[in-house]
């Protein structure tokens, strides 16, 4: 979110930022999308009490409400021309709060208790990945966008953290109980951290297209999949995780190929 005058910075009454003047005004409409990002933050860091007290459905609820949240707050802010750097270092830092600590801090108490020296360790792995994710992302905002399609370098942080809750996700759709398997878990979170990091041109939807006589099954298959995710959201959330896993998978062989 950047690229248009700071939606902090004073303006007078004719809306000129450079102006200082006594009487300041700001739209109350230009502080939506950061209003947006601190909702999101508020669901993250709501998360965590809801994993203390064991609630963990309500707890995952708010952790995919803020993977919604983070998709709209950019796209508001390019909409009404309010980006701003504060609202991109806001939006990163809620980032490392919702998709790097909270999912760490609820893998980590579901399933790596009884694991502290490892199942620690590789929470840190994941957390750290998903700080360093976001540091490089701040970094390379203004950058060319790489070559080819459309697409991220590495997993984007909100995906990762759904990758993350996969354990969850099993557990509340009630196919295992990944509380059995410890060291599964606390291998797959670290792994999932370096998927975070790694140069693995993953998926972005700016670079997906579609046919005009497609674009009604489209629509179609977007409101199933809705009406399937407000029914039986954790199978829903379980199945979009493993296609996504096969998604990467397919994506590294190919990737591979290409450097061989």
């Amino acid at each position: 979110m950047n690229g248009a005058p700071d939606p902090f910075e004073p303006a007078d009454d004719d809306g000129n930022t450079g102006a200082r003047s006594q009487r300041v005004s700001l739209p109350i409409l230009a502080l939506l999308p950061n209003l947006v990002t601190l909702l999101g933050l508020s669901a993250g860091l709501t998360s965590i009490r809801y994993v203390l007290q064991e609630s963990y459905e309500i707890a995952a609820a708010l952790l995919v409400l803020s993977a919604v949240i983070d998709g709209l707050d950019g796209a508001l802010a390019r909409k009404m021309n309010v980006a701003s750097s504060f609202g991109a270092e806001l939006d990163s830092l809620s980032d490392f709060v919702c998709f790097g600590v909270a999912p760490g801090i609820f893998i980590y108490y579901f399933a790596l208790t009884g694991l502290p020296g490892l199942g620690w360790l590789l929470i840190l792995v994941y957390v750290l990945c998903a700080c360093l994710r976001l540091a490089r992302f701040n970094v390379s905002r203004d950058a060319p966008p790489p070559p080819g399609r459309a697409h991220f370098v590495g997993v984007p942080a909100p995906a990762g953290a759904m990758l993350g809750l996969l354990p969850i996700f099993l557990f509340l759709a009630d196919w295992v109980d990944p509380r059995n398997w410890p060291i599964t878990v606390a291998l797959y979170m670290g792994a999932v951290g370096l998927l975070m990091v790694s140069r693995l041109p993953t998926p972005s939807p700016k670079g997906w297209r579609v046919r005009r006589s497609l674009a009604l099954w489209v629509m179609l298959g977007a409101a199933v999949f809705a009406g399937a995710l407000a029914t039986r959201p954790w199978t829903v959330l379980v199945l979009t995780c493993l296609v996504y896993l096969g998604v990467l998978a397919h994506g590294s062989w190919r990737h591979r190929r290409r450097l061989t």
